[in-house]
């Protein structure tokens, strides 16, 4: 399993609008892709801006390139997520999963 990690950040005042965009539009279209094995979203104040750290996991690199296309370490910003991010990645980074704990 790899593990695809992607940090955005956004203004207090447009976070929510974010947040509302990955959990709307860009989960249920990670959903829908064969080898996507989960999602998460993690959040953290940091002064007058939010720190947004996607995590999203994978059965492997093809089935990332369903998502992301040819080149995997390539950042995939939607329109609507660029108009309410200050700044972002514009690449990804991806770990192989080699201990887990849980479900």
């Amino acid at each position: 399993m790899i593990a695809r990690l992607w940090r955005g950040l956004a203004a207090s005042a447009t976070a929510d609008a974010y947040e509302d965009h990955f959990t709307r539009h860009v989960a249920p279209a990670l959903a829908a892709l064969a080898g996507h094995r989960g999602a998460w979203l993690l959040r953290r104040d940091a002064g007058d801006q939010v720190e947004f750290l996607a995590v999203t996991l994978w059965e492997s690199r093809d089935s990332i390139r369903a998502f992301a296309g040819d080149d995997i370490d390539a950042a995939v910003v939607a329109p609507e997520a660029r108009a309410v991010l200050a700044a972002f990645e514009e690449v990804a980074r991806h770990f192989e999963v080699v201990s887990r704990t849980g479900t």
